[in-house]
């Protein structure tokens, strides 16, 4: 059961953006190895076409990244799935940072199984677009900021999880050092040619156990405001 479903009226759609659509986007998501069915059931529920410009509508629920300008992508669905799967394995977070808001797609699944979702996002106009969509689907335990993401949010540390939506060679100290001491945190790590998603948890002593979850391809993690 989602902890903020959304209201029905966002689950209108028509041929390609239909419920049918979603249904068989969630059947691929089992098919691939994706086991959490509460995180199925999201994606399932989630208007992916609403993030997206409408020339891609016929394209929002095939299993594939897709563009959203500023050169910037709306992830695949498996990676969103795989991503908030591996948050939820060892518990709910209360309390989530996302560095990368894009979209606002990722925000949003996260929103519906986690009580509180903090998302930094550097690039204004995205964020501006993302908090429309947040406003639009009805979920008021989101909050956002314009700001440099490799900073984090450090007024409201420290964060149960942590989810980094693009790839740096490491994981940014000021990053890592916002997450709880047995928190746990998800994100691609690598160069654009190898990029490995990788899970880190937090043994409450200071050190952490570190996992490779998957290979993928995500956008470069950029510093400063734009």
């Amino acid at each position: 059961m989602n902890v903020h479903p959304l209201p029905p009226s966002a689950l209108k759609g028509e041929g390609m953006t239909s419920q049918r659509a979603r249904d068989r986007l969630a059947t691929k998501l089992k098919e691939e190895g994706i086991r959490d069915q509460r995180v199925i059931d999201v994606i399932r529920n989630t208007p992916r076409h609403h993030f997206i410009d409408q020339a891609l509508h016929s394209r929002a629920y095939e299993n594939t990244a897709l563009p959203i300008g500023h050169g910037q992508t709306i992830s695949q669905p498996w990676v969103v799935a795989r991503m908030t799967e591996a948050l939820l394995e060892f518990g709910v977070p209360q309390k989530v940072l996302e560095i990368g808001t894009g979209s606002g797609y990722q925000a949003v699944v996260l929103a519906q199984v986690v009580p509180q979702v903090y998302t930094v996002e550097r690039i204004e106009e995205l964020l501006r677009q993302a908090r429309r969509r947040f406003r639009q689907l009805g979920l008021t335990n989101i909050r956002s900021r314009h700001d440099d993401g490799k900073l984090g949010w450090p007024d409201e540390a420290p964060f149960d999880a942590i989810i980094l939506t693009a790839a740096g060679d490491a994981i940014p100290h000021a990053v890592l050092d916002q997450l709880s001491p047995t928190g746990v945190l998800v994100a691609p790590v690598g160069s654009p040619s190898n990029q490995m998603l990788i899970r880190m948890r937090g043994d409450g002593q200071g050190d952490f156990i570190q996992e490779e979850l998957a290979a993928v391809s995500f956008v470069p993690l950029l510093g400063g405001i734009g």
